[in-house]
């Protein structure tokens, strides 16, 4: 399979120290990206800075498989692979990148953080889960959040607007979490999250030919500048990730997302002089306590009893 998987025990794994580095290259890995993005947006189109940072993921990729020889997608998944890679990779970084031209880097990543909450939606509607009142009262505060940023940005929610380009992008985020899932209960983190880079590779190919062409005349700048974004977000930041919830878990890792939001913050003000606005301030607030509302008091009985019950079994660790 090209890991060495070993079973440890989370009892064990709470008395050993936290995974501080990787915590923190994860979250400055992928808190740089919304930054970098909007430098790059003054070379690229929005297609075409998605190809060309893919495709240089995609190389990466490569050679990291060729050294780990990961298993290789079954025939019956590929079709689920392809779709991952062409809504969570494709469409999600056409739609975001769109959206950054227009909206600041930290209100853009707040914005995001409505995708858990879209999740949780796409659960109720199409899988047929229900949703407690605790969990409803959260996705309202958050939408109201979203409301009150959104009105702070260029265009409000106008069809086209940065803002609402965003939200698309979440949305795609939120599909991209249910559709993912089970190809990660049967590959593992890393090599789902490899492989579905892959397919976004490959879904992003037609617009790389006039990427490249955008690229030229402009020094090293744009080159730098994409190697950033594809080693970094695109690359370093799953991997680490990947160490995190393999030490901790997925129910006790996924608090520390939090933190992704209050650091695109502080990066876009020394990375680009962004200085977060009233309404993008009040608005990630609301969010962010909308989601921490449906989080922790959103899960119904028999997912408490899941939720603790994850905290008492082993997990894989896949360093």
């Amino acid at each position: 399979m090209g890991h060495d998987h070993r079973t440890v025990s989370v009892h064990t794994a709470r008395h050993e120290p936290l995974p501080l580095v990787a915590l923190c290259v994860t979250l400055l890995s992928w808190s740089c990206g919304y930054p970098v993005i909007r430098m790059a947006l003054l070379y690229f189109s929005p297609a075409g800075l998605s190809a060309l940072r893919y495709a240089l993921a995609a190389t990466l990729i490569m050679t990291w498989a060729a050294c780990t020889r990961p298993a290789l997608p079954r025939l019956a998944d590929l079709p689920r692979f392809a779709l991952c890679g062409g809504v969570g990779i494709a469409f999600y970084t056409i739609l975001f990148n769109m959206g950054e031209q227009s909206v600041t880097a930290g209100a853009a990543s707040l914005l995001l953080n409505i995708s858990p909450l879209l999740t949780a939606i796409i659960a109720v509607v199409f899988m047929r889960e229900k949703l407690p009142l605790a969990g409803w009262v959260g996705s309202g505060l958050s939408f109201l959040g979203v409301a009150i940023i959104g009105g702070g940005q260029p265009g409000g929610f106008s069809f086209g607007s940065g803002a609402s380009c965003i939200l698309a992008a979440a949305l795609c985020t939120a599909l991209y979490y249910v559709l993912q899932k089970p190809l990660i209960g049967r590959y593992g983190p890393l090599p789902t999250t490899a492989w579905i880079l892959m397919c976004g590779a490959v879904a992003l190919l037609p617009w790389l030919p006039g990427a490249i062409r955008e690229a030229q005349g402009h020094g090293m700048t744009p080159w730098i500048l994409m190697l950033v974004l594809a080693i970094f977000p695109s690359v370093v930041g799953y991997a680490a990730w990947a160490h995190v919830v393999g030490r901790m878990g997925v129910a006790r890792s996924a608090g520390f997302l939090y933190l992704d939001a209050p650091t695109v913050l502080v990066m876009a003000y020394f990375m680009l002089g962004e200085v977060p606005s009233l309404p993008t301030l009040l608005g990630g607030a609301v969010v962010m306590g909308g989601v921490l509302v449906a989080q922790l008091f959103g899960r119904m009985p028999s997912q408490r009893k899941k939720h603790k019950a994850d905290s008492d079994v082993s997990v894989i660790d896949g360093s």
